[in-house]
């Protein structure tokens, strides 16, 4: 499988824990790269990655090591990823540099209500225009700690943000059979690139997102549990 910037940084704060991770979730014995438990390991069928863009997750301190955190489907189908834990004080040079670079042309993620002024709301078709490869910017946290990681980093409130509508949330909701209306890390992302002309890569990121919930939800004791996985057979057929 492809090693990529979230794997990293998992193996990262694996490596410096002072104490064992016992959140929800932590007594499975599971895969450190796909979080799955490791007689469902998933890496095997990891898909292709894609190129045109680029991705840069923010995780807040809480999300890195949850198994349930879906940030790292995103890297999973992108080439080109970059994964930091968000610090209010910290900012690592790498980070900075991506701000910098004549490659990218950052892009925030985040709803237009809660946008200063001196960000630039920009419509997804826009995306096809820019001369820069775009940089996906997602921040990968609860809705408060979201709002505080956005209000906290001068960087992020001066680049051109794309919001995603309460009519996208809809839209998308209605093709699903039963879902809650708050969306996943991975479910924005796949609703970006879709309206933003990466349509290939999106379904990819659903399909993905949908057969790692299916072995993930194997080892949970309330649901209905299918052993066959038909999403991971119809993904690799």
């Amino acid at each position: 499988m492809r090693i990529h910037a979230v794997h990293r940084l998992i193996e990262q704060r694996l490596n410096n824990a002072t104490k064992p991770f016992n959140a929800r979730g932590a007594k499975v014995d599971r895969c450190n790269r796909c979080r799955v438990a490791k007689k469902y390991c998933l890496c095997q069928f990891q898909p292709e990655p894609y190129q045109g863009f680029a991705s840069l997750i923010l995780y807040s301190e809480n999300e890195v090591l949850k198994p349930s955190n879906t940030g790292r489907l995103i890297a999973d189908i992108c080439e080109d990823t970059y994964a930091f834990q968000w610090h209010r004080t910290d900012r690592p040079a790498e980070l900075e540099s991506l701000f910098k670079s004549d490659k990218y042309q950052p892009v925030l993620i985040f709803p237009e209500n809660y946008l200063l002024e001196s960000n630039s709301v920009i419509q997804p078709k826009q995306i096809a225009t820019l001369e820069k490869t775009p940089l996906f910017i997602f921040l990968d946290a609860s809705w408060r700690e979201a709002r505080r990681i956005y209000r906290k980093s001068e960087y992020l409130q001066n680049i051109p943000c794309i919001s995603i509508s309460e009519k996208s949330i809809s839209d998308y909701v209605m093709r699903k059979a039963v879902h809650e209306q708050q969306l996943a890390t991975c479910e924005v992302a796949s609703i970006v690139l879709a309206n933003s002309g990466f349509i290939e890569s999106s379904s990819t990121l659903v399909e993905w997102f949908e057969v790692v919930t299916e072995s993930y939800m194997l080892t949970k004791t309330q649901g209905t549990r299918d052993y066959t996985r038909p999403k991971l057979l119809g993904f690799i057929d």
